[in-house]
């Protein structure tokens, strides 16, 4: 893959993890979806304060120079943060 189509993934993913990371939703972007059910699971079962997670993830993602976004999560799909 190259660095542009990753980088486009960087921001959709970052995003989606800020704003709807307790749904998972930036993980299912990367193509992870035990990784985005897991999120589900960890919001639903600690009533909601499991979204933390994912804005996190999304803070961390978006910070990234995009030529380690692609390294870590798309090339390692490294799964947690």
């Amino acid at each position: 893959m190259s660095t542009g189509a990753g980088a486009e993934k960087k921001v959709l993913a970052g995003v989606l993890g800020v704003l709807l990371g307790s749904l998972g939703v930036h993980r299912f972007v990367l193509g992870d979806v035990s990784g985005g059910l897991l999120r589900i699971l960890i919001t639903v079962g600690t009533c909601g304060f499991g979204s933390v997670i994912g804005l996190v993830e999304g803070i961390i993602y978006l910070t990234k120079s995009d030529e380690e976004f692609v390294a870590t999560y798309i090339d390692g799909d490294k799964s947690w943060f």
